[in-house]
C-alpha cells in the first residue's frame, strides 16, 4: 500500500480487550455434540441392575423371604447366595444409570416439560403396583400384612418415606432418593436450561455439599444433600457429558471422584467387619462391583456398545421399572405358593417366580404404562415454569 493510500485508509479497529475475548469463548471446547440415538445397551444394563436386586431379595438375605422359603436362602442356595448377597449393589448401579439418563432426557426441555415427563413415567405403574401388592397382602396376609387405609393412601403420593409411614413396596425408598435427585437437578440446572457448564458446576457443588454435610452430621442436611447416594448420580451426569461432548480431564476427574466416594459409602454400608455366616461380604468384591457399575456406563458413554443394538433390549428396558416395583413382595408370594404350597423344587421355584414377575411387568408396561402414561402427560398442564 502506498503512502497516499495509507493516509486515506480508515483507522484500524482497536484490538479487543482480554475480557471481551473471554466473554466470546464458548463455555465448553467446541466439540460437536454426538447425534442422539437410543442407547439400547443402557436398557440392558437397567435390567441387569434390576435382576441383581431381585436375586438379592430372593436368595441373598434372610427375613421375610426366609419365611417364604421356610428356611434360610443361604442354606437352600449355598453357592448362588454367595453371589446374590452382593445384588443389593444393583441400587447403586441404578443411580449411575439414572444420572446419565436424566441428563440426557432433560437436555433442551423446560422445567415444566421435565416434571410432566417424570410424573407420567413414574406414577401409573407405581399406583398399579401398590394395588397389586395390597391385593396379594389381603389374600395371603401371612406373607405381608396389609396396611391401614390411611397408610395406604399416603403411599400413593410417594411421600411415605419422609413422613415415616410404612411402605407398601419395600423398594420404594429408592424412588424417594430418585425424586430428591430430580428436584435438585431441576432447581439448579433445568430451571435455567441444561448446558455443559451448568451440569459441571452442579456436579462440583453437589460433591462439595456432600462432604460438608458429612462434617455437619445433621439429619436434615443428609436428607437434602443425600451425601451417600450423590456420588452415583454425579458420576452418571458426568458420563453423559462425556457421551455428548467427548472426553476431557475435568469430566473424567468428576467420574473418578464419584467412584472413590461411592465405593467408600458402599463398603461402609454393606461390609460388617468380623461378621461371619452365609451372607458375609468381602470389601474388595464390593469395590470391584461399584467399579464395574461405573465402567459399564462409561463403556456405553464412549460409544463402545453401539453394536449392541438389538430390539429386545428396548423391551428389556421397558420391563425394568414395573419389574423392580413388584418383584420383592410379589416374589415372596410366588415363592410361598410354588415352593411350600405346591412342593416345587427350589431352583424351579426361583426360575418360575422370576419369569412370572417379568411377564407381569410386561403386562403392566403394555396395558398400563403405554396407554395411560401419555394420557397423564397430556392431562397435566403444559406450563412453562421458567
Amino acid at each position: 500500500m502506498s503512502t497516499a493510500d495509507q493516509a486515506t485508509a480508515p483507522p484500524a479497529p482497536p484490538a479487543p480487550r482480554l475480557d471481551q475475548v473471554l466473554a466470546e469463548q464458548p463455555e465448553r471446547p467446541p466439540v460437536r455434540p454426538r447425534r442422539e440415538n437410543r442407547l439400547r445397551a443402557l436398557d440392558g444394563l437397567r435390567l441387569v441392575a434390576a435382576l441383581m436386586v431381585c436375586m438379592y431379595h430372593f436368595t441373598g438375605k434372610n427375613g421375610e423371604v426366609a419365611n417364604s422359603w421356610h428356611q434360610s436362602p443361604g442354606a437352600m442356595f449355598p453357592t448362588l447366595s454367595q453371589f446374590s448377597t452382593y445384588g443389593s449393589l444393583g441400587v447403586q448401579f441404578f443411580f449411575v444409570i439414572s444420572g446419565f439418563v436424566i441428563c440426557m432426557s432433560s437436555w433442551g426441555r423446560s422445567l415444566g416439560d421435565f416434571f410432566r415427563s417424570r410424573i407420567s413415567r413414574l406414577f401409573p405403574a407405581y399406583w398399579v403396583a401398590i394395588v397389586m401388592v395390597t391385593g396379594a397382602a389381603v389374600l395371603l396376609p401371612v406373607v405381608v400384612h396389609p396396611l391401614r387405609p390411611d397408610e395406604l393412601l399416603v403411599n400413593l403420593t410417594m411421600m411415605q418415606q419422609p413422613l415415616g409411614v410404612p411402605r407398601v413396596l419395600g423398594v420404594c425408598w429408592t424412588l424417594w432418593v430418585e425424586l430428591k435427585f430430580y428436584v435438585l437437578f431441576a432447581l439448579f440446572v433445568i430451571w435455567k436450561g441444561v448446558t455443559y457448564k451448568r451440569v459441571v458446576t452442579f456436579c462440583i457443588l453437589w460433591t462439595l455439599a456432600g462432604a460438608f454435610a458429612r462434617v455437619a452430621d445433621n439429619p436434615l442436611t443428609d436428607e437434602l444433600v443425600m451425601r451417600d447416594h450423590a456420588p452415583f448420580f454425579i458420576g452418571g451426569l458426568a458420563l453423559y457429558l462425556i457421551h455428548r461432548f467427548g472426553s476431557d480431564l475435568l469430566l473424567w476427574g468428576i467420574v473418578g471422584m464419584s467412584f472413590l466416594l461411592g465405593q467408600r459409602y458402599s463398603v461402609t454400608a454393606l461390609w460388617h467387619p468380623g461378621a461371619q455366616g452365609e451372607f458375609h461380604r468381602n470389601p474388595l468384591v464390593i469395590q470391584a462391583i461399584v467399579f464395574c457399575a461405573f465402567a459399564a456406563v462409561a463403556v456405553v458413554a464412549l460409544g463402545w456398545m453401539r453394536w449392541a443394538n438389538w430390539s429386545w433390549l428396548t423391551v428389556a428396558g421397558a420391563l425394568t421399572y414395573p419389574f423392580y416395583l413388584i418383584h420383592e413382595h410379589l416374589g415372596w408370594f410366588f415363592i410361598r405358593v410354588l415352593h411350600r404350597g405346591l412342593g416345587l423344587g427350589s431352583y424351579p421355584t426361583l426360575a418360575l417366580s422370576v419369569g412370572s414377575l417379568l411377564l407381569l411387568a410386561w403386562l403392566m408396561h403394555r396395558f398400563v404404562e403405554r396407554p395411560f402414561g401419555p394420557k397423564l402427560k397430556r392431562a397435566l398442564p403444559a406450563v412453562r415454569l421458567r
